[in-house]
């Protein structure tokens, strides 16, 4: 092989690099949306995990929940049905979501 065409291959003109890839306006509405969303779940998640079993857990090991105190049980059980909940709604909403940019981008088109 010529050693022009391998360092063609190997080494792009500097003119055909884009060191920085621009969003446009719908695609930043997507992924402000998708962050946002991430972050409010994972808040969510926070509170429940690190809130209901170790802040305030004196408060709520006082009510009892299926026989045990309520912080043993959000952080036994709660937590982890509360994750997999979040999980699902995220699955959901990003279908949604994902439906909506793709018909955008289409109607553009």
């Amino acid at each position: 092989m010529n050693t022009r065409i391998a360092s063609a291959f190997i080494f792009k003109r500097e003119e055909e690099v884009s060191p920085v890839q621009t969003l446009d306006e719908k695609q930043t509405s997507y992924w402000k949306k998708n962050l946002s969303l991430i972050r409010n779940l994972l808040t969510i998640w926070a509170l429940i995990s690190i809130g209901g079993g170790i802040l305030f857990a004196e408060p709520l090991s006082r009510v009892k929940f299926f026989g045990v105190s309520l912080s043993f049980w959000i952080a036994q059980q709660g937590a982890i049905i509360v994750f997999i909940l979040l999980i699902l709604f995220y699955a959901i909403r990003m279908e949604q979501l994902d439906q909506a940019y793709i018909r955008d981008v289409m109607e553009d088109r």
